[in-house]
């Protein structure tokens, strides 16, 4: 078993029935995968829009699993059916709320609907929960603009160090998105 753990819940209706290919959940793979340079292991579940097997998920990946990060992709939207946030701060130790001020900033640059955005980060134990957007394109905008903090926090909550490439920005050196 890897130190890294990350555990991946795409929360969609049509494509936890099978109706829709899921192509969120192997895109923040694909990120992470060209991001990250400690050996990890990723974690992969699909739900529904239901809140209570969104929060069943997030806490069987933290404590049963011992992912030190989970990312959430859709469900943060304003309709009805967008209940990732409820569940996330349902599960939650505590909010963390300028990891999603800083979500929503970065999605403000590239669509206007991103104030609509309702992500959250917040900690469970010594694990990170993100809420990301349920499209490819912004969450690879966002985890280019916000992963180099996310090692640091991980740590600051007691999970494993995690080493990123040179392509992830950090506190102190900018050397560029990854593409």
């Amino acid at each position: 078993m890897s130190d890294i753990r990350i555990g991946i819940v795409t929360v969609s209706d049509r494509a936890s029935k099978g109706l829709y290919e899921d192509k969120s959940g192997p895109a923040i793979v694909d990120w992470l995968g060209r991001a990250i340079s400690s050996h990890w292991e990723s974690l992969y579940r699909i739900v529904p829009d239901e809140q209570h097997l969104i929060e069943a998920a997030l806490i069987q990946l933290i404590d049963d699993e011992h992912c030190s990060l989970v990312l959430t992709t859709g469900g943060t939207g304003p309709s009805q059916r967008d209940v990732t946030p409820e569940a996330t701060i349902n599960v939650t130790d505590q909010i963390l709320p300028g990891l999603g001020e800083l979500m929503r900033t970065i999605s403000l640059k590239y669509v206007l609907t991103a104030s609509l955005s309702r992500q959250v980060g917040a900690s469970r134990k010594n694990s990170l929960i993100l809420n990301l957007p349920g499209n490819p394109a912004a969450i690879a905008q966002i985890l280019d603009g916000m992963f180099g903090a996310v090692p640091n926090c991980i740590e600051l909550l007691g999970g494993p160090p995690i080493a990123v490439t040179d392509k992830v920005q950090g506190d102190h050196t900018s050397p560029g998105p990854i593409h």
